[in-house]
């Protein structure tokens, strides 16, 4: 039989990564002594009033359609949430509800390239953007940070335009690194933006999860509110993963198109997700604020244990719920080493070069367990380090 291309032209090379972390799962099913360090699904409960709304709305009857692009009533309370920490003037007609961040990724990505454009990313990137962008037809071209502290080269992104680009895709918070931009850092991208009439794609899924430097919306600087898509969910800073609740705020046209394909992919997100997400926009700032210093104990945590390791190098995170760790002076290549210290110890994580070049000999550890596992976990990577011995 015969089957499109797309799923060929989306799969890439990096997905096997990703399977440290579902042999590390398996043994966890089987009661092995395994800490899953591999991935970013948060371990705090989702917030009790957003589970109560959500069965509250289940015992209503909330099971029926709802309009695509999201509930009158939620898009109103998101606008009112982004206008009120950005000062943005958002409206409504801004606002699309979508299947969690990776949904509206994929459909704004969709609505704005095609065959013949190119997308700068900077590396370290995210998995799924090269899908999405690929997906399209467009042309993805990775941009390479700073070598030292992989943080943005606004050289680099400035050579890399060429009449061809489109679109600038932005993560920060950043994932796997952690990094949120800086205003310069922000003001650079947004100068290309403007020179060039781009746009620019900003994942702010980590925006309320900072610890060091306070997140700016690049949509606030002159003249970006109009060119800016902003992506953004509740998965991370509610602890809400499994509910798939996100949204895209963007100029109302790119809205009404982005309606448009979710008529054939979506067909609106269910009622009492819908409901719950709404408590979660109105009420939640106290439970993420929580959520935060948590993720803040858990970085710090990891930071103390393995700064001093020898062979190791950590990369502080200013936000999220990862951290790269440099594994290169152990002397191992890096899937090497994930394996290796999954096998002897149990502890999984995940070779970061799936993000990228710029990541290649770094591991991503994620906070997403309890204080004392994460401690354990660390103790058992400084052990297995120590046992390595000096590099070769």
């Amino acid at each position: 039989m015969r089957f499109s291309s797309l799923t060929d032209r989306i799969r890439g090379d990096r997905v096997a990564a990703w399977d440290i972390h579902f042999a590390a799962w398996t043994a966890k099913g089987r009661g092995e002594d395994v800490i899953v360090l591999s991935v970013g699904d948060p371990d705090f409960d989702t917030p009790a009033p957003v589970r109560d709304a959500a069965i509250a709305a289940l015992h209503a009857g909330d099971t029926h359609y709802t309009p695509i692009p999201g509930r009158p009533e939620l898009r109103a309370a998101l606008a009112r949430d982004v206008a009120r920490r950005t000062g943005l003037p958002v409206e409504p007609e801004n606002v699309i509800v979508c299947a969690g961040a990776q949904n509206g990724l994929f459909n704004a990505t969709l609505c704005l390239v095609e065959a013949g454009d190119e997308v700068l990313v900077p590396e370290p990137m995210y998995l799924t953007y090269e899908a999405c962008v690929r997906a399209s037809g467009a042309t993805l071209v990775p941009v390479a940070p700073d070598a030292a502290t992989l943080r943005l080269d606004p050289a680099a992104l400035a050579a890399a335009v060429t009449p061809r680009t489109r679109a600038i895709f932005l993560a920060t918070p950043a994932n796997p690194t952690g990094i949120v931009m800086s205003p310069e850092e922000l003001e650079a991208v947004a100068d290309l933006a403007r020179r060039h009439d781009l746009w620019v794609v900003a994942d702010e899924v980590y925006a309320s999860l900072t610890f060091d430097r306070p997140h700016v919306s690049i949509a606030t600087l002159p003249g970006m509110a109009e060119r800016t898509v902003t992506i953004n969910s509740l998965s991370k800073s509610h602890a809400m993963t499994g509910w798939r609740a996100g949204w895209v705020v963007a100029p109302a046209p790119l809205v009404a198109h982005m309606g448009t394909l979710a008529l054939c992919m979506l067909y609106g997100l269910p009622g009492f997700v819908q409901q719950a997400a709404l408590v979660a926009v109105e009420q939640g700032d106290e439970a993420v604020a929580a959520m935060r210093e948590g993720y803040r104990r858990r970085r710090d945590i990891a930071l103390e244990a393995l700064g001093s390791v020898p062979g190791l190098r950590c990369l502080k995170p200013e936000a999220g719920m990862f951290m790269l760790v440099d594994v290169r002076g152990t002397g191992l290549p890096t899937m090497e080493f994930a394996w290796r210290l999954f096998r002897e110890t149990g502890v999984s994580v995940l070779d970061a070069g799936a993000f990228g070049p710029a990541a290649a000999g770094c591991v991503r550890l994620s906070f997403a367990v309890g204080e004392a596992e994460l401690a354990e976990a660390c103790l058992r990577i400084a052990a297995f380090v120590t046992g390595l011995g000096p590099a070769a």
